[in-house]
């Protein structure tokens, strides 16, 4: 896929080269490494897996499209999640705590991955529909407590900052249970 504009095809190339590092570090993760606990707070590597899907699902079809995210419609029932984590409550504006969500979800990797495949088959697609002047349109994230915003905020920050940070904790969850993390 190409972009005419050169923002966008940028944000493009840079959510590709996410979507390939996450994958890449989740590639031979078995359910006992995907539920495994980790001491202290961290969340296991399926509940940080699809936190990092599901957000993102959210954000694009939900915030940005203004559309029922796929777990929510077609893909309802079929993302490989147990449950899904507590949503946005406009009336108590901030993050949801997903601590408890992250220590009990279960998650089936071998429904996920498809699930993630839509996911991102959606989001580049969303990419390709937007101009290079789409990136500064005004996001308003007052229900996470932040106010006013840009797209190309959201992106950079909700979209590859996550899924690049958690990766990143991925990977070390893997290292954790003796196993190579990123994929390179």
């Amino acid at each position: 896929m190409q972009s005419e504009n050169k923002v966008v095809a940028f944000f493009l190339e840079e959510l590709q080269a996410a979507h390939q590092t996450l994958e890449g570090t989740i590639i031979g993760v078995t359910q006992e490494q995907a539920h495994w606990h980790p001491p202290g707070i961290a969340h296991p590597v399926g509940a940080t897996y699809a936190h990092v899907i599901l957000s993102e699902d959210a954000t694009i079809n939900g915030m940005f499209k203004g559309q029922a995210p796929l777990f929510a419609s077609g893909w309802a029932g079929k993302t490989g999640v147990s449950e899904l984590p507590p949503m946005l409550d406009p009336q108590k504006p901030g993050f949801p705590d997903w601590r408890e969500w992250g220590r009990r979800v279960r998650v089936d990797m071998e429904k996920l991955r498809p699930y993630a495949k839509a996911v991102y088959a959606v989001s580049e697609a969303y990419l390709l529909s937007l101009g290079d002047g789409d990136m500064n349109r005004p996001v308003d994230l007052s229900v996470l407590g932040l106010g006013q915003s840009s797209l190309r905020y959201v992106l950079i920050n909700g979209i590859l900052g996550n899924a690049l940070t958690h990766c990143g904790e991925i990977s070390c969850l893997k290292g954790l249970q003796s196993v190579r993390g990123y994929p390179f």
